[in-house]
């Protein structure tokens, strides 16, 4: 498979600060990649950049011929506002609004594939109601909903599955399959190795800087998550700028390429 997304010695900074340091790797069309990682690896900031919300401080990210509208991001749950009013419904169909006209009017076409989509996701008789009103799980069955309604070629997906209950958790997984069989582009940030190990048959992980990435049972192994945990007790928080490539003491480790 060739890569959709090529990360070319990427490095990303935050206020300054380093959160992901030379990395580069591709992510296959039609993958399925779980991105892991100790807390405050990087691995938020790796999926903002692809995205285009963050911009790189060295490197680039080739997005090939992917536009905005080819992407669909779940942001992390604490990022989301759920005062606003409005219905289940509604926030549904924001997941077509590249299809809105110029009155940002939606067709019936995409009123049915919404229900449709609520369906799918198990809520069906829920269109009324606020959402503010909904338990966490049954919000992020809302949300899985919107992105099923963006039909995007490449799924990213910001700790999807955290603090949501069992039988969502696992339903979620499913639809997550049900994009990869599709051939979508699947990335997931993931802090639980087993569902890393059990769903997502790519990782990368990441400590700021590339500990591995390729194959699941080879990435995740005991060896390269100690290492991981490692080189996390070792981050320096007040760090201003990162290193030069050939100085940074794991340069060497981050220009390798994907494994086969």
């Amino acid at each position: 498979m060739n890569d959709l997304i090529r990360l070319n010695n990427l490095t990303v900074t935050y206020e300054r600060h380093p959160a992901v340091h030379h990395l580069s790797g591709g992510f296959a069309a039609g993958s399925l990649t779980a991105i892991a990682g100790p807390n405050g690896a990087g691995k938020s900031t790796l999926l903002k950049a692809i995205i285009g919300e963050l911009r790189p401080a060295e490197g680039s990210i080739d997005r090939g011929a992917l536009t905005r509208n080819d992407f669909g991001y779940l942001p992390q749950a604490a990022d989301i506002v759920r005062r606003f009013p409005i219905s289940v419904a509604d926030t549904v169909m924001l997941g077509a609004w590249k299809n809105a006209g110029a009155f940002g009017r939606f067709s019936l076409e995409d009123a049915e594939r919404a229900q449709e989509a609520l369906g799918i996701v198990g809520l069906s008789g829920f269109e009324k109601r606020h959402i503010g009103s909904l338990s966490a799980g049954q919000f992020q069955r809302v949300l899985f909903a919107r992105l099923l309604l963006q039909d995007a070629r490449v799924i990213l997906l910001d700790e999807p599955f955290t603090a949501i209950d069992q039988r969502t958790t696992r339903d979620l997984l499913e639809l997550v399959l049900r994009w990869n069989r599709e051939g979508r582009t699947v990335i997931a940030v993931l802090h639980d190795f087993e569902q890393v190990r059990s769903y997502f048959p790519e990782t990368l992980l990441i400590a700021r800087e590339l500990v591995g990435w390729g194959r699941t049972e080879d990435v995740m192994s005991p060896k390269n998550l100690i290492k991981a945990r490692a080189m996390a007790e070792r981050w320096d928080e007040e760090a201003e700028t990162c290193l030069p490539e050939e100085e940074h003491e794991g340069g060497e480790l981050a220009k390798r390429e994907p494994a086969e």
